[in-house]
């Protein structure tokens, strides 16, 4: 799933974030825009996951500043 999470503030140490992520899923991708505070992840975990994770990375976010992105798959690598 591809989410777009809209940070109140940045994260103290973005590089801890990545870690905590690829920690619980070692296949994720995020990008982070510093300027923006959006958190683009691309990732197996849910958003209410995402949510404790970013407040363990102490970065408190509200599940209404996640958005689940629609699908851009196009089916062609899964058979």
């Amino acid at each position: 799933m591809e989410f777009q999470v809209q940070l109140l503030e940045s994260p103290a140490d973005a590089d801890r974030l990545e870690e905590m992520l690829q920690a619980e899923d070692p296949a994720a991708v995020a990008e982070f825009d510093g300027r923006a505070r959006v958190w683009w992840v691309n990732t197996t975990l849910k958003a209410p996951d995402l949510v404790a994770l970013l407040g363990r990375a102490g970065c408190p976010t509200p599940l209404a500043q996640v958005k689940m992105l629609p699908s851009v798959c196009c089916g062609g690598c899964s058979g």
